[in-house]
């Protein structure tokens, strides 16, 4: 059975990896299976400086799902580079470094250092606040996710990931003006505008009110997303949203994705990046499948 994909010349074993922002940088998971297991790791969001996050409550429990304003939590680039990636390159699995910025030139100044790190594949992360427009999101506006994607694209040294933001009116916009920019490759979603408020107090539960929905709630919205996004454009897609078994895994890559992530699940169950690739595994025995990338955009409609 043959589980190998390619994302932009970057053969991953499998079509397993882990989603930005739930994974740290391994540490704790190792302790629970090997990491070499994974096709890939997508690291903790990168900032230029270490950030502390937001202050808590900054997680906020909701049915099939969870709400986070954690902040982009992170050590910051250069930790990164010098205290992560060793550890990283212990394990027999590709490396996703994931960089956030508020500014275009932060997204330069990030992708052009982390290009001459060892890592694999570079994600950006278009759903940060641009701080020179009012604080909209990069990846809302289809002029905006030009501009920072085509500034990036020209410091990036590996293949580019522009991860790209559920809350638009039309992603099929979005995904095409990033590919149109450059981006070699695509991710979605990201986690959707929620909100939660507690009856008692009055107050909203999380401290900075609004947070990111993730979760098996999200999952029909990430599928039908990715599977718009893949009848717009033709570049390779890491699908995520809500994923947790194997069954999960083969529809989201019917719907369109090259390759997935496993998120908000790993709270939960930190084995479950195993148990969907054994899942995907059983689910192609079932029906006869040898290569998995059969599976890519083989949906019937």
């Amino acid at each position: 059975m043959d589980m190998r994909v390619n994302i932009c010349g970057v053969e991953l074993k499998n079509p397993i990896t882990t989603a930005s922002g739930t994974f740290g940088f391994g540490h704790e998971y190792g302790e629970f299976f090997d990491l070499s297991m994974l096709g890939g790791i997508g690291v903790k969001g990168l900032t230029p400086t270490e950030r502390l996050g937001n202050p808590a409550p900054r997680i906020a429990e909701t049915p099939m799902g969870i709400l986070n304003c954690v902040g982009l939590q992170n050590p910051g680039i250069d930790r990164f580079i010098t205290e992560q990636i060793p550890f990283l390159r212990q394990h027999d699995t590709k490396i996703i470094a994931n960089v956030s910025g508020n500014t275009v030139e932060e997204y330069c100044g990030m992708i052009e250092k982390i290009s001459d790190a060892d890592v694999d594949l570079i994600e950006m992360n278009i759903s940060c606040p641009n701080v020179k427009c009012g604080g909209m999101a990069f990846g809302t506006q289809p002029d905006m996710v030009t501009e920072v994607v085509s500034a990036a694209k020209k410091y990036a040294k590996k293949p580019l990931i522009v991860k790209l933001s559920p809350n638009v009116t039309d992603i099929t916009e979005i995904a095409r003006a990033a590919v149109d920019a450059g981006a070699d490759a695509l991710s979605l979603i990201n986690t959707l505008l929620g909100m939660r408020i507690d009856v008692d107090t009055r107050r909203p539960i999380l401290s900075n009110i609004m947070g990111g929905l993730s979760g098996p709630a999200v999952l029909p919205v990430a599928i039908r997303m990715v599977y718009q996004v893949r009848r717009a454009v033709s570049v390779p897609i890491i699908g995520m949203g809500g994923l947790r078994t194997g069954r999960d895994v083969a529809e989201m890559l019917l719907a369109g994705a090259d390759a997935v992530a496993l998120g908000t699940v790993l709270f939960a169950d930190p084995l479950a990046p195993v148990k969907a690739l054994e899942g995907l595994q059983d689910y192609m025995r079932g029906h006869g499948i040898e290569r998995v990338t059969d599976l890519t955009n083989a949906v019937e409609v």
